[in-house]
């Protein structure tokens, strides 16, 4: 065993071109070279220094006294912090967006107001489902999450590597991620909840036929696409509404891995996304994506044929074409992963003026959702850690106290609004718009769904969906089965009848399409 785990681990430090050491294998090795000796004494967390005596044995001595001892001791079980429910695991980077094109006459976001302006991002990829310690090539929906540090103050998308969602009431949240987790008897992932889950609730079969594609298992975050997956409402000076759609398209194509060559990468190395990130940024191939926007008038949205605002649904391209915004380019590699990428904390209600978000039932849950997640992951003051501060813009929030970090705790302004004595004040702005109200139907999206399979796909992409979908379903109750088939013919009777006779004989070979 300890002979494989040293060759995996001597696999993984030596990059995809020649023998040339990666970045991530190297960045203790390239500290050390930048260094001349120790940088300095060691200490205590309360800044004693500590004597050589002290941190080289405890034998024959009072524990109780030895300072460095009970300090690290008592440390490093408070190390761990509440794991992510969802996209716990993960890579991230930092980097900027840069406008390309104007779309002033639309919105009035700092952040878009001329061409050529660069924000500072914080970007970060994630499986949805694996916990913290598992594998970034599992079959699996990927989060796209981008933070910009704007003028007044963060914005944040946090979006997916698919362009649609997978449920329109977000009552159905809790339910769709236990039945993805693991089973509470067995502890072990249980595909007849899966399938109960996708059967009872057939809206969310659209984005599993990417998951179960081609799509579903990204070559990396380098070749991976983001969507903002909502459609936002924005205002220009004028208060004129429009609304859009987020594209971000990876300038070094999208590029996927087939099942087989998945499961091999993940035996031997499974945070193969993580160290491609970091040692692409590492070696100055910064990744970039190209932003793209689908713009609609207030006339679209009442005329539309459908629900504009369900994420479970796409905009049609041919009805709605991208737009050129900007570039998203990552050029800089976390100093310390839990401090930069672990304690990131994104929220769709991270909102600024110009950009009112969505007004759909989803975007409203996940307003209350992220913030809640991140009061019980990092406390109530976790827009005071570093990477979560606005940076571009000086915070005069009412809020005090609470679980460090306070950071200056609002030094000796006055804590309430309103009052008499120069606390801060709003703004007033003559143009307000609120977010439209809107009424959503019951969600239906087999349209979109025929759409994809049948004109979006190919026959060897149809193919690997059905063997994808077999390996799956194919462990389930009989009664999963027979509501999955019945859904699937819904889709189209070819997708159906492959899923069935492939059930029926166990093998998926019978039923794959020539190229």
């Amino acid at each position: 065993m300890l002979r494989l785990t040293t060759a995996l681990l001597a696999m993984a430090a030596v990059a995809s071109t020649g023998n040339e050491p990666a970045p991530a294998a190297q960045q203790i090795v390239a500290f050390k070279q930048r260094t001349s000796g120790p940088i300095g004494i060691m200490t205590t967390s309360a800044g004693s220094p500590i004597e050589l005596k002290d941190a080289s044995s405890t034998l024959n001595s009072n524990l109780i006294f030895n300072e460095y001892f009970m300090d690290s001791l008592t440390h490093i079980v408070r190390e761990r912090i509440p794991e992510r429910l969802v996209h716990a695991k993960a890579g991230g980077a930092f980097g900027y967006f840069e406008v390309t094109h104007d779309i002033t006459n639309i919105c009035k976001a700092k952040l878009f107001t001329k061409i050529g302006k660069k924000t500072p991002v914080a970007a970060r990829f994630s499986p949805a489902v694996v916990e913290r310690g598992g594998t970034d090539t599992s079959r699996d929906a990927r989060g796209f999450a981008i933070k910009f540090y704007t003028e007044d103050g963060n914005f944040d998308i946090v979006g997916f590597n698919t362009p649609m969602y997978s449920y329109k009431d977000p009552l159905l949240f809790s339910a769709f991620v236990r039945a993805q987790k693991r089973n509470p008897a067995t502890n072990l992932l249980d595909g007849n909840t899966l399938w109960d889950f996708l059967t009872l609730h057939p809206e969310s079969l659209h984005i599993f036929l990417l998951v179960f594609g081609d799509r579903g298992i990204p070559d990396g975050y380098r070749h991976m696409p983001g969507f903002g997956i909502h459609t936002y409402q924005v205002v220009n000076e004028c208060g004129e509404k429009h609304f859009v759609r987020f594209h971000f398209i990876p300038d070094a194509g999208i590029k996927n891995l087939n099942s087989k060559r998945a499961q091999k990468i993940s035996g031997i190395d499974p945070d193969y996304a993580t160290r491609d990130l970091y040692n692409a940024i590492g070696k100055g191939k910064f990744p970039s994506w190209s932003v793209s926007i689908q713009i609609l008038t207030l006339d679209d949205v009442k005329n539309a044929k459908f629900d504009v605002f369900d994420v479970t649904k796409v905009l049609p391209q041919d009805e709605f074409p991208l737009k050129p915004l900007g570039r998203l380019v990552l050029n800089k590699n976390p100093t310390n992963y839990f401090a930069e990428i672990e304690q990131l904390a994104y929220s769709p209600a991270n909102l600024v003026p110009g950009i009112l978000g969505g007004p759909d039932k989803v975007f409203e849950a996940r307003r209350l959702a992220y913030r809640d997640a991140q009061y019980y992951r990092l406390g109530a003051n976790f827009n005071k850690i570093s990477v979560n501060c606005p940076i571009q813009n000086h915070v005069l929030a009412y809020n005090r106290d609470g679980r460090p970090p306070v950071k200056d705790n609002g030094k000796d302004t006055p804590n309430y609004y309103p009052n008499t004595f120069n606390g801060p004040v709003p703004y007033k702005d003559e143009n307000r718009v609120d977010l439209i109200e809107i009424y959503q139907d019951d969600p239906n999206n087999f349209d979109q769904a025929r759409e994809l399979y049948m004109n979006e796909m190919t026959k060897g992409e149809r193919s690997r969906l059905v063997e994808n979908i077999l390996y799956s379903l194919g462990g389930v109750i009989e009664e999963l089965q027979d509501r999955a088939v019945k859904l699937f013919t819904i889709i189209h009777p070819d997708l159906g009848y492959r899923i069935s006779q492939g059930l029926k004989v166990n093998r998926t070979s019978y039923y794959r399409d020539d190229e």
